[in-house]
């Protein structure tokens, strides 16, 4: 099989992983052994086809859908799939014709679909030829959201702030990092911009091991967003906090580079492996627990507390695509429960005074404002404290008339 047959190949198997058997998209590529015989430029273009499948899904199965004789046609998955992957390279890549068209005929025929190939050349075909002027006239951002996402967000947000939100998930999400000194020596060298509340942004794409000031451990990729609860507790330094759910790290990094006496808490230890290695690349410490935070005995209380809950992730969706097509409103429910049990106990191990900063990256308000107006109802020991425009850079654009904050793709 050559390269590009097996870059593609590879394709088919991930999307396989992440629709059919419900397996983050991350997780997959991990386990992904015929990856690893790809050259580094083969790999970033498998991963790069199936983030624009799962981005694009709506869009790709309308254009499919179209080119069928028979309306309502329902097609096995696995040719489903291989027009999928032939029509994101024809409509959203940029891929040759002749080569988007001629490895899916040719995957067709080594996958035993043999009998559909005939109707994958002729779709394909017309795509390359009809395509771009049916995705032109396509709703592209109503189409690429499920329908459970999109009656929540209008329900929460408005139709306008909604339609804001999925037109932002139509495109790759910046590359955003957390510097350990003065982001602002970092701007030039890193071609970055410098946002208000610390975080330099560049844009998509680029392999982050390359950049400057990666080996000598200078910052970390860290979403702009992810990086203000941490903000939030303060001056940490000498203080003794627990960053619960602390895995990949970013935030315990945070706290480490502020001077805190950091306990990271989380229920997995690989991935608690994963932030012990990047706070070594660092040159940063921390303590290391592997434990239910529901559960968790300190031993003594903390002065501060970082909870970033497990949640739907629907926030992450612009980064992480997969995300709109594994989450469900059972999902929600579900982590909401979970998310109420953790801050009750984070509570109880807080000091008197003590600050919780409490956050998720949902935009299910039920994991989110909702969670903590049930909390100061049950907790009457706790108090909401308002979040100042000046701990997030002046952007009054994010923080709500309760003193919380939200953030959107779109803000």
């Amino acid at each position: 099989m050559t390269p590009e047959l097996a870059a593609r190949a590879a394709a088919l198997d991930l999307i396989a992983s992440v629709l059919y058997k419900r397996v983050p998209f991350d997780d997959a590529l991990e386990a992904h052994k015929g990856l690893r015989d790809l050259e580094p430029r083969d790999r970033a273009f498998t991963r790069l086809l199936c983030a624009t499948v799962f981005r694009r899904l709506g869009q790709l199965d309308a254009v499919i859908q179209s080119c069928l004789t028979t309306p309502g046609q329902l097609l096995k998955a696995p040719v489903q799939d291989l027009l999928r992957l032939g029509a994101a390279q024809l409509l959203f890549l940029n891929t040759p014709a002749h080569a988007a068209v001629d490895t899916s005929v040719a995957l067709a025929v080594a996958r035993n679909q043999a009998p559909f190939k005939g109707l994958v050349n002729a779709i394909l075909r017309r795509l390359s030829r009809e395509g771009a002027e049916m995705v032109a006239a396509q709703d592209a951002g109503r189409l690429n959201t499920p329908d459970w996402l999109w009656l929540s967000w209008r329900k929460a947000y408005g139709t306008g702030r909604t339609r804001a939100i999925v037109d932002a998930h139509l495109n790759e999400a910046p590359l955003d990092l957390t510097t350990k000194g003065d982001p602002a020596e970092w701007v030039e060298r890193l071609e970055a911009t410098l946002l208000p509340t610390g975080t330099l942004r560049r844009p998509a794409g680029g392999t982050v091991t390359e950049l400057p000031g990666f080996a000598e451990g200078a910052w970390w990729v860290q979403d702009a967003a992810a990086s203000l609860p941490a903000r939030l507790l303060g001056d940490v330094a000498g203080k003794r906090v627990f960053d619960l759910c602390a895995a990949p790290g970013g935030k315990t990094a945070q706290l480490a580079a502020a001077g805190a006496q950091v306990t990271a808490v989380d229920r997995s230890d690989k991935r608690l492996e994963r932030l012990r290695e990047n706070l070594a690349r660092l040159g940063l410490s921390a303590g290391t627990v592997a434990a239910d935070a529901i559960t968790w005995d300190p031993g003594a209380p903390a002065d501060a507390i970082l909870l970033d809950a497990p949640c739907s992730a629907t926030g992450t969706i612009r980064r992480h695509p997969d995300v709109a097509r594994l989450k469900t409103e059972e999902d929600v429910e579900k982590l909401a429960r979970v998310q109420s049990r953790l801050l009750t106990h984070a509570l109880d191990m807080l000091k008197p005074g003590g600050l919780l900063v409490f956050g998720t990256c949902s935009l299910q308000p039920e994991e989110g404002e909702a969670q903590l107006t049930r909390l100061l109802e049950r907790r009457h020991d706790a108090e909401l404290v308002p979040i100042d425009a000046g701990e997030v850079g002046g952007l009054t654009g994010i923080l709500t008339d309760t003193g919380t904050l939200r953030c959107t793709p779109a803000t």
